[in-house]
Parts: structure tokens; sequence; C-alpha cells
């Protein structure tokens, strides 16, 4: 449920310095209802579905797949390095709270072009990265996303999409609850632990998807059905902190 003061305090840039710049372009935002109960037992201990209703007032959880590119991904006093600087990346995610505390994400699956930054992500965040061949091009108002993974069993994204209008995301609507998250949480070396991001608020437009097909939600228990809510992102600039515990 969307407790607003909670997802203020996110908004805020955290004190110190971030660990790492990147820039996230072209996000393409795909999200299905899901059913709290079944959402639940698919998390660690400790961790409580984060759920927004729909116009009757029942609660629904929401299972997420997010495709886009990452581009400028440095350390904050270093360069971006040539071809670890840039890759697509997608994710499949949902989204919680630990203790009755901060909202966030929690990542089932994330998968990305690159096999060096999938290791680093895997051994400095805890996070569950996959390599994949990817590919995400864009022309005018249609943008596309590609990606694969070798099997068994083998992991599949083809979608086109068209992008629309400017739409807006006032903090009581569904489209802030879904893209406005500023936590992750996952698993480091048996440890529970958090991590922050800092970036302005993602200009939203309206998108519909054109064709394709994905089984990465099936891949970590959510079979595929059609998309509830769609949008889009031309993106934004982002600092990454360092994770901690809890």
């Amino acid at each position: 449920m969307l407790e607003l003061d909670r997802y203020e305090k996110l908004r805020a840039r955290p004190p110190g310095r971030a660990v790492m710049r990147q820039s996230w372009r072209d996000l393409l935002f795909l999200h299905f209802r899901a059913d709290p109960a079944v959402v639940q037992a698919s998390l660690p201990l400790g961790f409580t579905v984060d759920t927004f209703p729909d116009s009757g007032g029942r609660e629904h959880a929401w299972v997420g797949l997010v495709a886009f590119r990452m581009q400028g991904i440095r350390p904050t006093l270093g360069f971006p390095l040539p071809w670890l600087s840039a890759f697509p990346e997608t994710n499949v995610r949902t989204y919680v709270t630990r203790n009755g505390g901060a909202p966030g994400v929690w990542f089932y699956r994330l998968d990305a072009a690159r096999w060096p930054a999938c290791a680093f992500a895997r051994l400095a965040f805890g996070l569950p990265y996959v390599h994949s061949t990817m590919k995400t091009s864009s022309a005018g108002n249609l943008v596309r996303y590609r990606s694969e993974t070798e099997g068994p069993p083998c992991a599949q994204l083809s979608l086109d999409a068209f992008v629309g209008a400017p739409v807006a995301a006032p903090p009581d609507s569904l489209e802030f609850f879904l893209v406005e998250r500023y936590l992750l949480y996952s698993v480091r070396r048996g440890r529970l632990c958090s991590g922050r991001v800092a970036h302005p608020p993602y200009p939203l437009r309206n998108a519909r998807v054109l064709g394709g097909h994905q089984n990465l939600t099936d891949a970590v228990g959510f079979p595929a059905r059609p998309w509830d809510h769609v949008c889009f992102s031309p993106g934004v600039d982002v600092e990454v902190f360092g994770l901690r515990p809890g």
C-alpha cells in the first residue's frame, strides 16, 4: 500500500559519496498484477510484498519487467571504460518492504550483455545477474528489445513497443508506485542488504506493446500473461551507493 512519507524520505539524495555513476536510457516498464499471497511466498523471510489497490480497493502485487540501456557506467572518481561502460539490461522484479519500513525493489533476475559486469554485480551487490545476448534499438517512436540466454532452459525476450505522449506520475498514482523506487534489497554472502540510488524523477510517456514474447518471468516462477501496465522513459542519470546491512 502506498505510504507517501516512506517514499519521500528515499527520494532525497543520501549523504556521502556514491560509488558509481550510470545513465539509464530507453526504459520500457512492463507490469502485470499478481496475487499478493503468491508473491509473498516467493520472498525471503523478513520481506513483505508491497501492494497497490485497483479502483475497487482490492490490493494487488505487481511483477515487473524493465528493459533498458545502461551507459556511462563508471566509478564516481573514474572514467567510463570502452565496451564495459554501455550495454543493454533487463530485470524481473517485484516491490517489497522490510520489517514494515522503507519500500524497495526485490530482483528475481537481471540479464545483462557483459559477463564481467554480471560477475561484478553478483560479487559487489549480491544481485542475481545472468549473462545474455542482448540488443536494443529505436527508430522514431518505435523501440525494440531482444534478449536470449543460452540454456537449458533458454530464456528469451523479444518485444516491440510504440512510445506515445507524456504522462504525469503524481505521488498517489500507480505510475509513481511502480517506477519511483530508490532502494534495492539483496542477499550478499548470506546477509540481507540494502542499497540506494539517487536520480531525478523519471520523465514518463505512454507506451503500448506492438508484439513479441518473453519467458523471463516464467523462469522465476510467474507465467507470462498480458501486461496490465506499460510505460516508457527516455531515461535518467543515476548515482549508485554502496550496500548496507539490513
